[in-house]
């Protein structure tokens, strides 16, 4: 058993209690002094006896210090609608315009990026059906971007079935 086992296993028992702080539990972190990670925050809220909230932050790092992702992955849905015969993707990317949106559709997949001054978004959809590239339609407002595509028919595998005799 490691130094790092017999660590976790303490912090876990202590953790399992049913009544445990966990403002303790983080004290701890802080007083050893972790340089190189790994890197937590967060924060406490209860209310006080007088109705006012109290908030307390724990953690070896601030939410300011902690370096943001430059290129944000933006949110996506992906719906599939046998009946009607399609596929809609919506994908939630504030803060850029319909002219900063770019889509390339692939095979079973679909590249989405967008980037508008600070504002940088990139995903790779898969899709599990096989759509007409085609058929695309794409809308943009109030940064949504809505994609609908139809579904095509999957074709039948060519070849020829021998029978054994």
């Amino acid at each position: 058993m490691t130094m790092f086992d017999d660590e976790f296993n303490r912090i876990f028992k202590k953790m399992s209690n049913s009544f445990f702080n966990i403002d303790d539990i983080f004290e701890e972190f802080k007083t050893k002094g972790t340089s190189q990670g790994p890197y937590y925050y967060g924060y406490t809220m209860t209310v006080g006896p007088d109705g006012k909230p109290i908030v307390k932050e724990y953690g070896n790092t601030k939410p300011e210090l902690v370096s943001a992702a430059k290129t944000r992955e933006p949110v996506v849905d992906t719906i599939v609608d046998e009946k009607e015969k399609l596929v809609k993707l919506v994908a939630e990317m504030p803060g850029v315009e319909k002219s900063d949106v770019k889509i390339l559709v692939e095979e079973k997949s679909v590249n989405i990026t967008a980037e508008h001054g600070e504002k940088k978004y990139k995903i790779d959809v898969p899709i599990q059906c096989k759509v007409d590239e085609n058929s695309a339609k794409a809308t943009y407002k109030n940064g949504i971007l809505e994609l609908v595509f139809k579904i095509t028919q999957d074709e039948k595998p060519k070849g020829k079935t021998v029978e054994v005799k």
